[in-house]
Parts: C-alpha cells; structure tokens; sequence
C-alpha cells in the first residue's frame, strides 16, 4: 500500500368489516378473498356500522366512560414487550405453493369457486392449490404475472390483512376502553371532496358525540389518500378530531403529514389543542397459520438438515425484499398498494438489511430445531429510500455460521503481504463467502489505512503528516506497519437457553513489524524516529480504522459474519457438552453446501491480491505538499478469527442494562417486533423437523362437473435424505465464568498452518517471528 506525495504543481388499513368474529377464521378459505373497501369510496360502501363493544366484547354497555379513548397528550409507551397479540390465517399455510405449469394453469381454469367445493368435501390441500392457480388464471390479464408475487400479496396477502387488522383494532378498543353508546366502529361519514363530489370514508372508531375519529394501524404507516379525507371532513364537520393508532414504528412521513395536518387545524381553528395527532402503541402480532400443509414454505437457512427447514417472519421479509434499490421501490409501492391491515408491517422496503445480525440463538437440543433471532436497523423512508438485498444478507449470516462450525478454527484467518503470495488464505475457507468477506476486508483496511491519513480530506491527516518523523532531507517518513483485525471481546448473556449477543466488536491491531516477510520501506527511520511514528499512527491513525470497521457500511458484511462466528461457537460449546444436530458438521472441514454463491461465484483470491498488490506498488493517491521526494506508506496484515472471546455479563447487569430484551427476543422468533421504542427491527425463526421443497398438487383430475368435484389424492412428501457427515467435535472447556473458549492461541494459528512448507525451509527465522507476533498482548 503506497501514497506518494509530490513536488507542488499547483392500512392503508382494510376498511372493510369481516362477516365473522376471529373464531370464524376458517370461513374465509371456503367463501373466497375478503372484499375490502377503500379509505374514500365514490358510491356508499358496504359496511354496516356497529357498536364497537358489541363487535368485540360481546356485549353493550350502558354508558360510555368518562375516560374512554386513547390519552389526549399522545404520551408513548416505550414498552409493548407485552402486547402480544394473534390472529388466524389460514392461507399462510399455502405460502409455499410452487409456480403453476401450463398443464396444471389449463386444468385450474378460472373458475376458482368449483375448487372452493372441491376443497370443502375432500379437506384435501391439492384442490385448495388448484383453487389458488384458478384465482391467478382469473386476474392474469389484468393483474400479476409473477405467481410468487401473486401468492405472496395478493392470496396470503388478502387473507392476512382484515384479519390483522381487526385484531389490532380489538385490542385498541379493550385497551381504551372505548365502550359504550358513543363508540362506533366501522362508522360510514359522508363528504364532498375537493373536485365537489360526494364520497364517503370508513372511520374505524367514531365517537359520535364528540366527533373523536380514530385510524388503527397495526403497522406505523397511515395513507396520504386517509389524511387528505380526513382533512376534507374536518373542513365540513368542524367539531372532528382525528387520532391515528399506530401498533408498530410510526414512519417519517406518517408523523410529517399528521403534524401539518395538526398545524393547519390549529391555525384554522383558533386553537392550540391536538386536533390531529398519532398514538404509537407498539403491539406485536403474531399470525398463525393453523395447521401446515405440503404446501406450507419452509426455508432450509440455520438448519443442519438440507432437506428439513424452518419458518419465521425474518424469512417472509427477507424473501420479500428487492435485489436492487430500483426493483426493491416498484415492490415497496405493489405491497403499499395492499396493506390495508398492515400485514406487511412498513413493506418490504422497511428494513435496512445492510445491518441485519444474528443476536441470538437458543440452545441445540438435537431433533428440536433452533430459535434464532435476528436484528437490523428500519429505513427513514421505505418509499424513496427501500431497504433491499434481504435474502442475500441472510443466506451469508446462514452460510457464515455453518462455515464457522465446518471449519476448524485454525482455518479462520486470511493475510495481505506483497512478498507472500503463497499465503494469502486456506484453500477451503477461500470456496467460502465468509472467507471473501475476511480477505475483502483487509483490503479495505489498507485502503482506509492511505485515506485516514488525508491531509487533503482531514484535519487528521493535516494533524499527522505535521507530526510525522523526517528523514535528514527533511522528508516526512512512515515505516512499514502491520495492521489486523481480531475480535474483541462479545458481550453476551447466555441464560433461558440460549445466548443473547449483545456487542460483538472488532479491535484493529497496528504495530511496526519486523522479520524475513517485512518488505523494504522507502525511507530510512532510526529506531527512536520508528517508535515515533508508530506511536503517532497509534494514537491518530488506529482509532480512525476501528471506527470505521465497526460503524462503517463498508465493512457491514464482516460485522455480520462476525456475529455468526460468535454465534457458532455457542454452538460448539453446547454440542461438546451432548450431542446436537449440528455434530456430523462441526470441524468436518466440508463447506460444500455453503459456497461462495451468486455473482461471486467465480471470485478468486488472487483477484484481491493483485489489487492490494498494485496499490501497494501505485499508491491510492496523491497529495501536493513543499515536501521533497515521496513517502511510501506500506502496510501488511490481514484478518484472524481464530479466536471469539466473549465477556458474560451478569444476570443482574443484563436485567438492568437490558430489561425486556428476553422478551422481546422471544416474540421476535414468531413476529416482527421492536424493542424499547427504539428504531430498530428483532426478526427471527425457528428451524424444524419440515420439509424444504414445497409439493407439486401432482395429477388433479378436472372437476367432473360444476357441483360434484371429485376429491384427488393426498400428495406425498419426499423421503429424508442422508445427512451431511462430519468430522470431530470442539472439546468442552473449563469455563469457571460461564465465557465462551477462545478458539485457537493468542498466535494466528492459520497462518502459522498456512506458512508450514516455508518455516522448514526457512529453518529458524520465521519461527522467531511468529514467536514475535504471538508474545505481543492480546494477540
């Protein structure tokens, strides 16, 4: 790595009702799609109002409280850990329904409703699937080409939202107690918009004596097209004000638009009393599927078992999401367009997936499955600004945990060195995505290593350059300086059977090296003008770069698959204590089934060690300065996950530091949640004894006649396949503290592995340096 320095050369919600409370689920897969009615309707919907004590206590209560309604001073409880609540959706069951053929599209036709009877009388899934494909024939034309959208949005989708809905809305009328003759639900106003047409607008709460209009969103998103009926009906019906319920993260542009809204009534009106506000009510909904079917999706990632797999809403919005920020828009705005209920929380462009982790995983008890969590920060605005890329995030916190259980740990480390090309990294880790991460990163270290010492781009790198040694000609002078990346100590809490990731930071190592592998440097130092420098980039340089590798985007991905290695060592620890269904991979040294995937397929190792190479040789800029000559800034190094320390935190610290997360992470397992009002999303799943590979509804026969269907046969699942096979397990350690082992010594184990052939024919002065390199503290 070089940097020459020249002479100067100057929901919306659902608005329809349901025909059944939430015990009549069932009914709504044997009747057809749910008719949903729009915020603002041109002709009278069908809705009838209904008292909302009646609709969901069951019974009328002959006052109204005094105190009923949510709180006039919009306070926000930061703590929903509790507010778990759930609903029915039985089309969830079918999520896994493969794309029709043409055969299969011909026999569905488009009459979905023979199918419906089909269904009812034989209770077989086959003729539920064939009902699906009927429904997709229906709208092709018009409607969705791609069936997985279709199945996803506008099936799953359309039996979710009312559902979800309702329930959200059930809760907020317990919670607030809005009973009694003024509490209506469903209630229908009547306006005349903008263009002087009549329209009317289903309110999901209504006081009808004090004109209190509520919204329940069971997402944080309240429509553009709800406010601006609402601000038509405030201009008509002056004495309404208007509260918008939010049962998740209130989105930006929610706030903004409401807090306009507010501030024109209020100037309007004369007033400085809320006349439009948001309650944010953090509630977390949890679906059930009642029971799987074949058709059910079951998703093979953190499962050891490649033909089983597991189910949990970190892979519905992971699977959701955008390859690219253009596709991930047009999807963010196809799911706005039907999240009536919420069911899509903030859409598939909610997440920053750039950020997910693995946060937690529960203990390995063998034919059991695993829960995990995941946690990744949500986008400011989904709609301009969409998180993307989920799936690919997943599969390489998925892929990097079972490398790091695959592999053993001497394996773990990669190396920059322009006079060693010969090791660079293992051969197996180098078929890996979690190697490519390592070995990418340390490019980008050096990289960073040139620029944070700018002096064009910081006052830092001004700061530096000042303070940096001189040769006799009076040119600034850097020695050759080894720089690292090794873990610092996890924080963690392992208890309820599992372990919590709390921090897992990195720590990045600078020293001035010294041995055969050290290449020449440009300009000569005396050992008191080495140690100078070396001080100064310690002090300067050194906090920069650890700033950067544990905030920076750019080394997100080596974060992410960090936090898997932290993960996986649990798991080493708790399979050594009993056998797990992770045992026939741990230290296998077979990562066949999880290579390098996608567009870095192809990637090769020495594609990045040509680049390092070449920046080392050129520079990666240039400043002008009165200095004379050039300074080189050469670097070496590289990446060493051998190691994955941890720190276990006490009980009582957990509990005071941490209140709630136990429970927020376990709701995370079932349902997306937020913890402590705070802005990021907990997502997880739970891996079990499923097949991966949804079923083809195989040789339906075509209904024989309007009426009387014939029931088919009962699909089969496929048979279990051999598992994987393994290798030894990571003996069990003493741990007095309840810490995670370090894996592997205080020296770069793979390394000292990688370089075997050379030490022998090196004879004694390379074994002296690694000696050197692992005497230094914390290495």
């Amino acid at each position: 790595m070089s940097l020459h320095i020249q002479q100067p050369a100057r929901r919306r919600r659902a608005w329809g009702r349901l025909a059944a409370a939430f015990a009549a689920a069932a009914a709504l897969t044997l009747t057809g799609l749910p008719g949903l009615e729009q915020a603002h309707a041109a002709k009278p919907p069908n809705v009838k109002p209904v008292r909302c004590d009646e609709k969901y206590l069951g019974r009328k209560f002959p006052t109204t409280p005094p105190d009923s309604g949510p709180p006039a001073d919009l306070t926000y409880d930061a703590w929903p850990n509790d507010e778990n609540y759930t609903y029915d959706n039985p089309a969830k069951a079918f999520d896994g329904v493969l794309p029709p053929t043409d055969a299969q599209r011909d026999k569905a036709g488009k009459d979905y409703r023979k199918w419906q009877r089909a269904y009812a009388k034989s209770q077989n899934p086959a003729d539920k699937v064939m009902e699906i494909y009927a429904r997709y024939n229906a709208q092709y034309d018009k409607g969705y080409k791609d069936f997985t959208r279709f199945l996803d949005v506008k099936y799953v989708g359309n039996h979710g939202n009312p559902r979800r809905g309702e329930a959200f809305e059930a809760r907020m009328v317990r919670k607030y107690n809005m009973v009694g003759p003024d509490w209506w639900c469903q209630d229908v106003i009547s306006y005349i918009d903008e263009n002087g047409e009549k329209r009317w607008r289903v309110v999901d709460v209504h006081n009808r004596r004090t004109e209190f209009k509520i919204e329940t969103k069971s997402n944080g998103r309240a429509e553009p097209d709800q406010v601006k009926a609402d601000r038509q009906i405030a201009k008509q019906y002056p004495k309404s004000t208007f509260r918008y319920i939010t049962g998740a993260a209130t989105e930006k542009s929610t706030k903004d638009g409401i807090k306009q809204f507010d501030d024109d009534l209020k100037k309007e009106r004369g007033t400085n009393r809320t006349q439009a506000g948001v309650t944010e009510r953090r509630s977390n909904a949890i679906e059930r599927t009642q029971k799987p079917t074949v058709y059910t999706k079951y998703d093979k990632r953190f499962n050891p078992d490649p033909l089983k797999g597991g189910r949990g809403p970190i892979i519905d919005q992971a699977l959701r999401s955008g390859k690219t920020v253009e596709e991930a828009r047009r999807l963010q705005a196809m799911y706005n367009q039907n999240n009536g209920g919420g069911y899509f929380n903030r859409g598939p462009g909610g997440i920053d997936f750039s950020t997910l982790e693995i946060n937690y995983v529960g203990t390995p008890v063998k034919g059991k499955g695993l829960d995990y969590s995941m946690k990744a920060d949500y986008v400011q605005d989904p709609d301009t600004n969409p998180g993307y890329g989920g799936d690919a995030k997943l599969q390489l916190a998925s892929d990097a945990f079972f490398t790091w259980l695959a592999l053993t740990p001497d394996r773990f480390w990669v190396n920059l060195n322009p006079i060693r090309p010969d090791v660079i990294m293992d051969k197996e880790f180098a078929k890996t995505d979690a190697g490519r991460i390592l070995l990418e990163a340390d490019l980008t270290l050096k990289h960073d290593y040139a620029d944070a010492m700018n002096p064009d781009k910081y006052e830092r790198g001004e700061r530096f350059w000042r303070a940096a040694p001189r040769t006799p000609e009076g040119m600034p002078c850097l020695p050759v300086i080894r720089q690292w990346i090794t873990p610092k100590p996890a924080k963690v809490r392992e208890q309820d059977g599992g372990i919590y990731i709390l921090d897992a930071p990195l720590k990045v190592n600078m020293e001035v090296p010294t041995g055969p592998d050290v290449p020449a440097g440009g300009c000569k130092l005396t050992e008191a003008q080495t140690r100078q420098a070396e001080a100064l980039i310690l002090s300067v340089i050194q906090p920069e770069l650890e700033r950067r590798v544990n905030d920076e985007p750019s080394y997100a991905d080596l974060r992410r698959v960090y936090s898997s290695r932290v993960a996986a060592e649990y798991i080493r620890r708790q399979d050594a204590a009993g056998p797990t269904d992770f045992r026939k991979i741990i230290n296998s040294n077979d990562v066949s089934r999880w290579p390098l995937r996608d567009e870095n397929r192809d990637w090769d190792k020495k594609t990045v060690y040509d680049k390092y190479v070449h920046s080392f040789r050129n520079g990666d800029y240039k400043f002008e300065r009165v200095y004379d000559g050039k300074v080189w800034i050469l670097s070496m190094g590289g990446v060493d996950f051998s190691k994955a320390p941890k720190r276990n935190i006490s009980r009582t610290q957990f509990d005071t530091e941490h209140r709630g997360l136990d429970r927020t992470t376990r709701s995370s397992v079932q349902t997306e949640v937020t913890y402590q009002g705070g802005n990021a999303a907990f997502l997880g799943g739970s891996t079990a004894d499923r097949p991966t590979i949804p079923q083809d509804p195989g040789p339906t026969p075509t209904p024989t006649g309007p009426d009387d269907p014939k029931p088919t046969g009962t699909p089969s699942t496929p048979a279990p396949g051999p598992s994987t096979t393994g290798g030894d397990q990571t003996p069990p350690a003493h741990d007095p503290d309840g810490d995670l082992a370090d894996t592997g010594s205080g020296t770069p184990l793979g390394l000292i592995a990688g370089v075997a052939a050379a030490v022998l024919a090196a004879g004694g002065a390379l074994v002296w340096w690694m000696r050197r390199r692992g005497a230094r503290p914390g290495r």
